[in-house]
Parts: C-alpha cells; structure tokens; sequence
C-alpha cells in the first residue's frame, strides 16, 4: 500500500478488530512528497507538512505488524520489484501500477483498499475471470527503441478500455533480450490499457535480477519450479486476442496529450505537433519515477547526457530526474550517473512520485498553454502541475533527455542535428547505451528508510488521530440503502444530479495533488468530488443544477446539499467511467454524499469494484445510445434489483425514469453484481457484510 491509499485502507481495516494482518503487508511513503527545489529539502518540507499523516501510518504498522518504509525509501512499485516480488506470485497492491511487478513473471493486481482489506483480513478476494490477451514479440529492439515504445505503441492500438477484464500475456522470441526492468515497464502501462495485469514466462533476466538484489534463494527456488513446467506459458496456449509485434520494425513513440492512447511514432510527430497547433517549444522535461528509473533508464540516460555534455551543452529547460528508490539513487551516486546528469542541468528530486502524480509545486507556466514531456506513465489533464492547459506528453527516457537538450517539441534525436552556436558544438546523437545491472552492484543507501523484516505486531499500540485532526477521520459505517438488509429490494426513488460528458477518470472522481493531504479525511476529500468533470448539458467544468433551489453551483456542492436533504442521487457517466488510478475515494466519496448508482456506457475494471465494494450500484446500459435519454433532475427508480437479492442473477434489470414532464421511460441495463456482491448491496459496504457475518457466528 502507498501512503495516500494506505490511509483509508487502515481506517477501514481498523473496523474489522483484528490483532494482525493474516498475510504479509506493506506501507510504503512516496506519494505525500511534493517536488520543488530537489531532493534534501523536498524530502524534509515533505515529512514536516505531513508528519500526523506518516505518525499514523507507522503507529497502525506497529499496531498491526505491517513492514513500514519510511519517505525517502522509494516509489512502492519500485520497492516491491527489488523486494518483494517473486516468479508465480499473486499480489494485491492499492495502486493502479501494481502490475508493474509483472515483470518478474507474477501477477501483481492493483485494487482499492477495501479489497486489500479483504486479504489482510483474510477474507477470500474475488475476480471475475479475465480474457487472456496474447502479444506476441518477434525480432530483437535497437539504437533508440525501448520497452517503453513498446507498450506506448500497444496503447495506441488497444486504445484506453481495450484491456478491460483481460491479463495481458506476453510470449514469443522478442522476449529473449527484455531485460526484468524493461519488462515492469510495459508491465506498469498495462494499466493505461485498462488491463487487469501483464505477465511474462520466467526468463534468465528475472533469475539475474534477483541475484542482483540479494534473492538468491527465490531466483533457486524458481529455477527448480520452472524445470517442472510451472512459470511458462502451457504448450498449445490459447488467447482471447493475439496480437503480434516485430520489434526490429518498432521505433520511439510520444503518446499524447491527455490520453496516453494518442500514439505517435517519433518520425510524424513533427508532423503532428504542427498539424495540431501544440507547442513547439519544450516547457519542461521530467524523467523517471515507477514507470522509468532503473539502473538501465539511467546509464541509457546518462549516455545520451555525456554527449551533451562533450558539445558543452545542458538541457535548456527544466529537466529533472526522480529515481525509484534508495537503492537506484545510491547506486547512480556511485557510479558517477547522477554527476553527468546534473553537469547537463538536471535537478534530482526526491526518491518518491512526486510531479507523475502532481506533487509538483511548479512555479513557471501557471496558466498558460505549454508542453511537457515526461517518461512517466499517465498524461491526463492537469495531472502533473495541476494546470488545464499543460500538454503532457509520454516518450522513453532517452527521448525526454535528448528533447530537454533540444527544448524543441519539433526535434527527431535519430535523425536532427543541434547546429553550434556560441561556445556550444554541432551535435548528432548517437544511440543510447547502457546496461541492465551495474557491474560492481547494487548498493543500499541510507538503510534507515527500510522498515524491519517481518516485524511482530504489538497490539497496545495506540493509533495516532487527534479528534481535530482535519487530515484523519474515523471512519462512520455507510447506511444500508434498506431498513431491513434481509429484505433488500430495489433502491430508493434517486434524482439524477448529472450527465457526465466524456472521459472522466479516478483524477476528475476524485483529483490528487493537493488534495492528497486529504485523503484519510473523507468529509473533507469529498468537497473535490468530480470538480473537473464535464457536464453534458451545458458543456462545463464543476457546474450542477439544484432543481429545488434553482440555482447552479459546483458539482460537490449541490451534491452535499443532496445528503443533507437525505435525497438520494444517481449519476449517468460515458465510456470507460473511473479509467486510471485505484483510488477507491473516487468511489467512497460519491457514496458518502448519497449517491446510490452510477449507470454509464462502460465502465473501468478496478473503479467498478470500488463502487460495489461501498454499498452501491454501478450499472451500464444495455443501448449505449440511451445515454442522452436521461437529464439531470430525472427522477430514477431501479427495477429488477429484487429478483436479483432474491437470488435469481438472471432477472432483467432496468431503470424506470420519469421525465421532468411527467413521461415515462424504461430502459434496460447491465448488472455485473455477483451474490457475494449483492450481499455488500445489500448491508451497505463490503465491509458491513464482513461485520454482518461476523456478529451472526
């Protein structure tokens, strides 16, 4: 678990009176640390600003015997890559990009935090079984390109949604020389896919790795596994989809801007960028963080910085650096990369997410239309700086540091020249290099981030939360929508507060950035509840309608003015509704304000869960074209959702809308609700079925 969703996660495992963890858990700090002037004094603004945050979590650790890495250790996917994940593990992690750990031939599922609550309570977790999804690799990558290309070119062609409800499994010979790291990378975008998680057969470069970072005994243990079969794909394997890729034919992609699906391939993106009016001047350059820092991003990177920096040149706009964790920043310090990269004017940030996920405190282009680049894995808008108008771009981070040197949006580094000019010479790139590991190995670091091994529990911990705390909250249980949960039946009589035009993800839900000092506090989390959403009726950001009041506000306003009246709500939502990070607020948040169904076009994989697992309805249409046939201010009853509580998962579900004007219409809808499902439905939250169960034994 990562910082901001650990904390909700623990507020809700607290309910459940449990002494310990039944599995193996973990905490790790990397998303409260905002980046500014570089790592030291980030790192210390960082734990003084959030120190009742970070108290907390590492007094439940204690509490409850959970392995807690301190800010400073690292991003979490980082971390668990060179600790924890394992060939033919299965884990849970409360973050879209847990898949990253994919890479070493698992499969690492991200979800909200009330399914890691579920395994730490030991509690079965459920998945509907997932499509297989087969990309096959054929040829061998060269000069420029990167695993990183491969998985933006993959984007483009499976689009945002086309990995709903699959596992994307990765075979043939192109895999032979994908290093472990490389293949977390394509691993980590799996997600902007949609996909549930990504996995590759167990390979010398995974046993390597292992070695490489004192897993000996797992790399042994595997080895022994896969001479039995286990670990590979089976003989004669069939897919859902295959699709094949020629690596040899594979160049550099920039994927962007606000959908990491708008892919490129580098030699039209020239093209593209003056067909679309963007910018062509680089505002910024941003590299590393989980999708893109290890050691062999680095010494590439570095390779490409060293030829800067014999042609006397540095980057011209801000370009800065954030390593994954402890262990790459120490190591990089050793072997002279972090010099190279700083003589060409790089800023090391922190060993944390920072600007990837918003945790940018970004003085210049306040407001103004500008490009970045990043070699992050997620560009939507707004994301990184917080401004609407920053086009965010997704490239390799050998492009991003070549384009940093250029500061031109129109420069190809395999085929332009930087012509000289003042005390700075002519310059041709030439090919990145690098390699997997570093020769003389891995070193620590400052070891005071890493928590103990395994540590016991010590249950007379006391947890720390003052009662004025505006930053943790003891969670209340959600109300069962049902005077008598045993008598479930259909939802009470919603009014529709909105229409959701277009894509909305998990940021417009529920945003980050400053917002994530919030994120144990849900009364207060909730006041930015779908603030960047568009509504289709008028085509505006955060604007709602109070149809009793008849005023217009902001979305969360006239939502809270809902719960205070105890009128429930729905809301209609477009495609791929909840698309991108695991954040389970941007399902708790709506409930807590009343909301009782979400019913859209389709909706994503991990936020669809969420939504059940708080006690309400997702829904999608059977039509998609019935999604304009609903206006806000609608009132909307469920029919069906009886039989379905009675037991009969077949009973046709629907919606019955009266019109402002008195006219009636019905419309037929999906369900996706298992029992068990139902069941959370049923007594409000998974979490009250888990109290409910309990208190009956």
């Amino acid at each position: 678990m990562q910082d901001a969703s650990a904390q909700m996660a623990l507020l809700q495992f607290m309910t459940c009176g449990l002494e310990t963890t039944a599995i193996p858990s973990s905490i790790h700090c990397d998303h409260l640390i905002q980046a500014y002037e570089g790592a030291e004094s980030d790192l210390k603004r960082s734990i003084v600003s959030n120190k009742e945050v970070f108290d907390f979590l590492e007094s439940a650790s204690k509490k409850y015997g959970i392995e807690f890495w301190k800010p400073g250790a690292g991003i979490i996917h980082q971390l668990v890559l060179e600790n924890y994940a394992a060939p033919g593990m299965l884990m849970l992690g409360t973050d879209s990009h847990t898949p990253n750990a994919g890479g070493m031939g698992m499969l690492a599922i991200g979800v909200g935090g009330a399914d890691a609550v579920d395994g730490m309570s030991g509690t079965p977790w459920e998945l509907k079984a997932p499509k297989v999804i087969g990309v096959k690799l054929t040829g061998q990558m060269n000069g420029w390109t990167t695993p990183k290309d491969l998985i933006l070119h993959l984007a483009g062609k499976l689009t945002v949604k086309g990995g709903t409800g699959s596992i994307i499994e990765y075979f043939g010979p192109g895999l032979d020389n994908q290093s472990c790291t490389g293949l977390a990378t394509m691993a980590n975008m799996g997600a902007e896919v949609g996909a549930t998680t990504s996995t590759f057969p167990y390979s010398n470069s995974m046993r390597e790795y292992l070695h490489a970072t004192a897993r000996g005994p797992v790399a042994k243990a595997a080895d022994e596994i896969s001479k039995t079969g286990f670990l590979q794909a089976d003989k004669d394997a069939e897919y859902d989809q295959v699709i094949e890729i020629n690596l040899s034919e594979l160049e550099p992609h920039i994927n962007g801007p606000f959908t990491p699906d708008l892919a490129t391939p580098l030699s039209k993106f020239k093209q593209m960028v003056q067909e679309n009016n963007w910018p062509t001047k680089l505002s910024a350059g941003l590299i590393g963080s989980c999708t893109n820092s290890s050691y062999q991003d680095m010494s590439r990177v570095e390779s490409i910085a060293q030829q800067a920096k014999a042609a006397n040149r540095e980057a011209v706009v801000p370009f800065m650096v954030t390593p994954g964790s402890e262990l790459i920043r120490a190591t990089i310090e050793r072997d002279g990369v972090q010099s190279t990269l700083e003589s060409v004017g790089a800023t090391v940030l922190a060993n944390a997410c920072g600007p990837c996920i918003g945790q940018w405190d970004r003085r210049e282009a306040k407001n103004e239309d500008n490009a970045i680049l990043t070699s992050f894995n997620r560009n939507f808008k707004a994301r990184n700086d917080g401004n609407l108008k920053t086009m965010n771009f997704l490239a390799s981070p050998e492009i991003v540091t070549a384009m940093s040197i250029a500061g031109s949006m129109t420069f190809n580094p395999m085929t332009d020249i930087l012509p000289a000019s003042g005390n700075s010479k002519e310059l041709k790139f030439e090919p990145p290099h690098g390699t997997f590991l570093p020769t003389e190995g891995f070193i620590p670091g400052d070891t005071t981030f890493a928590p103990e091994p395994t540590p016991e529990p010590i249950p007379e911990t006391p947890v720390q939360i003052s009662p004025s705390s505006t930053r943790l909250e003891i969670l209340e249980p959600f109300k069962s929508h049902f005077e008598n949960p045993e008598e479930a039946g259909e939802l009470p009589k919603m009014q529709c507060l909105m229409r959701v035009r277009g894509k909305c993800t998990t940021d417009h839900i529920s945003a980050a950035g400053p917002w994530l000092k919030y994120k144990g506090h849900l009364s207060n989390i909730s006041e930015n509840t779908l603030m960047t959403a568009v509504n289709d009726e008028d085509g505006k950001v955060n604007s709602a309608y109070d149809f009793q009041e008849k005023t217009t506000s902001t979305i969360p306003d006239i939502a809270k003015r809902y719960r205070e009246r105890q009128q429930p709500w729905m809301i209609v939502v477009d495609e791929n509704y909840g698309e991108g990070s695991a954040r389970e607020h941007a399902a708790m948040q709506p409930r807590w304000l009343g909301c009782c169904v979400v019913l859209g076009r389709s909706l994503a994989r991990i936020h669809e869960t969420n939504i059940k697992k708080q006690g309400f309805v997702p829904l999608t249409f059977k039509n998609k074209e019935d999604y304009n046939k609903i206006d806000a201010g609608d009132q909307v009853e469920t029919v069906g959702l009886k039989g379905l509580f009675a037991g009969d998962l077949n009973t046709p579900v629907s919606v019955k809308v009266t019109k402002k004007d008195g006219s009636v219409l019905d419309i037929p809808v999906n369900h996706t609700l298992s029992v068990d499902q139902l069941n959370w439905v049923r007594h409000g939250s998974a979490l009250n079925a888990i109290a409910a169960a309990a208190a009956a034994k």
